[in-house]
């Protein structure tokens, strides 16, 4: 098992991989590919195993107004058949580590128990725009105090 940075040749198998992941969603396959296609900035790593993608996890940029307040953590997924075996907890102590990541202000929405074991911490401010009173929402190295709804790239379907 390695851990690399996604390249445009395993867009495909990540593509894969995400279809397989969410099976009752089409959301995480689009929101990837419009990144790519819109040349958005993207901090992306898969997890190959004999030759196949079997895990995937994306950074994006967090905006307050039109400045940067920190990045997203979406999506993180593993295959089905390799899920609770460890890799998208080895996946994202990997890139928690990463140059690019790990000073930044980290923002996820995703299952509290999963994420706190990481340092995730609840998140009062900044507001997500996707969650009803933030009750899964959740930030690693969070500063903010001051109140404002946390802008995504646009392609999640948010305005900034």
């Amino acid at each position: 098992m390695k851990i690399r940075t996604l390249t445009p040749e395993n867009y495909p198998k990540a593509s894969a991989l995400l279809r397989q992941a969410f099976p009752r969603s089409t959301h995480e396959v689009q929101l990837v590919e419009n990144l790519h296609k819109n040349g958005k900035p993207v901090h992306e790593w898969v997890c190959i195993h004999i030759n196949a993608v079997i895990g995937y996890i994306a950074f994006t940029t967090a905006y307050n107004g039109s400045a940067v307040c920190g990045l997203h953590l979406a999506p993180l997924a593993v295959k089905p058949e390799f899920q609770r075996q460890g890799i998208g907890s080895e996946l994202l102590r990997f890139a928690l580590r990463q140059e690019t990541i790990r000073d930044k202000t980290i923002f996820v929405l995703g299952d509290p128990r999963f994420y706190k074991k990481f340092g995730f911490a609840p998140c009062a401010m900044p507001i997500c725009p996707f969650d009803k009173n933030n009750a899964h929402f959740l930030s690693l190295r969070n500063n903010t105090t001051s109140q404002f709804t946390v802008g995504y790239e646009s392609e999640f379907g948010t305005k900034r």
